[in-house]
């Protein structure tokens, strides 16, 4: 028998709160999340709370852990697939158990692309020009030939659902698009196929609720044609430049547009939003995380040391925007 603790709002200090850190699972990002986790579990014990619990999604026990636990919160430390999607958030719902992050719909909106680029569109966010096609779609030479007439050359191909640079391919030639297509789609996915923008390539994390505002902005630096999973977990040294070298106006113009990304998809907590910023300036979102890596060299958490935040205090103010989340939801 499960027996699923409603969460106590009653106790002032927030490190007394029971927390459940949960990575891993079984999407191409396992690893990824595995670390992410770990870094959190460690964060949250050096900024005092005293009980917490590192919970693999996919053992065979997690369920029964988790609900038979007595945890007041859960810390979602997941990536790509069944944590990104509302999936995870789903099931956390149903147990009554506050967590951080997004919700499910958010969650599940921002991880399916063309469905966020709607989004961004109406709330007035540019965005690529791109195609949706199905994952089984077979491209033809006359089809491959309307798509780079349409989008120019080079195009980006990429699963329209999954993170971290997983499946995507830098398309050079019409010739290339039918096999990029099929590795896009390898999972079932609907594939986006999207025109490339040319310019200075910035992350722009925002963290939290209703008051959400951005942190510094990143510059990503890298010699590879772009911004792929090798690269995004490398040292961060190497390929992240904060602030990010921008003139003021489109700097500002980054950070206001990504608040505004976070609070159209109705983000909680944290998320991240990737632009590329034209030459004449105009700030273009590529994708907004909605669980951001975290690792300790990861973007959010690098940006927010430079903004005065260490991670072990980042950590514990994501546990804080959870609880007063769940607490608004409960009113």
């Amino acid at each position: 028998m499960w027996h699923v603790k409603e969460s106590k709002m009653e106790k002032t200090d927030v490190t007394q709160y029971k927390v459940a850190v949960l990575a891993g699972g079984w999407s191409d990002e396992r690893e990824i999340s595995l670390q992410s986790g770990k870094a959190c579990e460690k964060a949250l014990r050096n900024a005092g709370f005293k009980d917490v619990d590192f919970l693999d999604v996919a053992a065979d026990d997690f369920v029964t852990s988790l609900a038979n636990g007595g945890y007041d919160v859960a810390f979602v430390a997941m990536h790509g697939r069944y944590g990104e999607d509302g999936c995870i958030q789903g099931m956390l719902e149903i147990m009554h158990i506050p967590y951080t992050f997004s919700g499910v719909l958010a969650s599940a909106t921002g991880t399916e692309k063309e469905v966020a680029k709607s989004i961004y569109r109406s709330a007035g966010i540019p965005v690529p020009e791109g195609v949706d096609v199905a994952c089984d779609a077979e491209i033809d030479e006359a089809e491959a030939a309307k798509m780079v007439e349409r989008l120019g050359l080079p195009i980006f191909v990429k699963p329209a659902a999954n993170g971290s640079s997983y499946g995507v391919t830098r398309v050079t030639s019409a010739d290339e698009i039918a096999t990029a297509v099929k590795k896009a789609g390898a999972e079932g996915d609907r594939v986006l196929v999207e025109s490339c923008i040319e310019g200075t390539e910035i992350s722009v994390p925002v963290i939290g609720n209703e008051d959400a505002r951005a942190l510094p902005i990143i510059e990503i630096v890298t010699g590879a044609d772009f911004y792929d999973s090798k690269v995004k977990y490398e040292p961060s040294a190497l390929h992240h430049v904060i602030p990010a070298r921008l003139p003021e106006a489109p700097y500002k113009k980054a950070q206001e547009l990504a608040v505004r990304a976070h609070r159209a998809l109705g983000c909680l907590g944290a998320s991240r939003s990737d632009f590329i910023v034209k030459a004449d300036g105009t700030p273009v979102i590529l994708e907004t995380n909605t669980i951001p890596g975290m690792t300790e060299s990861s973007l959010l958490p690098d940006s927010a040391r430079h903004d005065g935040i260490e991670f072990p205090q980042l950590c514990r103010m994501f546990v804080e925007f959870a609880l007063q989340a769940h607490a608004k939801d409960k009113e």
